[in-house]
């Protein structure tokens, strides 16, 4: 598994739209947000914690449909449900890829631009905090969506309907554990919550897309 999460690694970054992309897409979607709602600092803080989760998610959003159709176009998906690794560890491997190369960057740069939405100062190590716990669960849940739409025709449109309400509960509780955060009150219940969806979707949507994979491959 760990040869596997290599290679998708270092592809990622050959093609670069792992990297680059989410990172642009993010900054571009932070800078846009004060021309549309105004430059009020008041109004950039308050509203500060559930754009930058929103950025965040779309960002994690448009790599998703790399995570197994790549793998199907070049006949690379057969030969990894034929090897000696389950195709539970090949999603699993698939997932954590994607995490490293579009959640975690995300999570390193969302501080640095929610300086851009002067985001309350005691927030940010819980956006850091939030981020590094929820993005996890984006990624799996993207790369259970993608092995149910693997092969189909235009598949990311597909995708991005299944994907964005199963993102809901996870959105809520990041955004509400940071803004908890910027004003001081406790955030132990949101961040529980926020970590029990991440954990049951690492240790349940393996194998709901091992399973989605091999209707697929049949």
């Amino acid at each position: 598994m760990i040869a596997l999460l290599v290679r998708d690694l270092r592809l990622a970054v050959r093609a670069g739209g792992g990297f680059g992309l989410g990172l642009a897409f993010f900054l571009i979607v932070v800078v846009l947000v004060p021309f549309g709602v105004g430059a009020e600092t008041s109004v950039l803080s308050r509203i500060a914690p559930g754009i930058l989760w929103v950025a965040a998610l779309l960002a994690a959003l448009l790599s998703l449909d790399r995570i197994f159709a790549l793998d199907f176009e070049d006949g690379s998906l057969p030969l990894l449900a034929t090897s000696p690794l389950p195709l539970e560890g090949v999603a699993l491997a698939k997932g954590v890829a994607h995490w490293v190369t579009t959640g975690l960057p995300l999570t390193l740069a969302a501080p640095l631009l929610g300086v851009l939405l002067n985001m309350e100062g005691p927030a940010y190590p819980w956006l850091l905090a939030s981020l590094a716990l929820g993005t996890p669960a984006l990624s799996m849940i993207g790369a259970f969506c993608a092995a149910l739409t693997v092969g189909l025709r235009r598949g990311g449109l597909l995708m991005s309907l299944l994907v964005l309400p199963l993102y809901v509960p996870t959105l809520i509780f990041g955004a509400e554990v940071v803004r908890r955060g910027a004003m001081g009150m406790a955030v132990g219940t949101p961040l529980l919550m926020l970590g029990g969806i991440t954990f049951g979707c690492v240790a349940l949507l393996p194998f709901a897309s091992a399973a989605a994979l091999r209707v697929n491959l049949r």
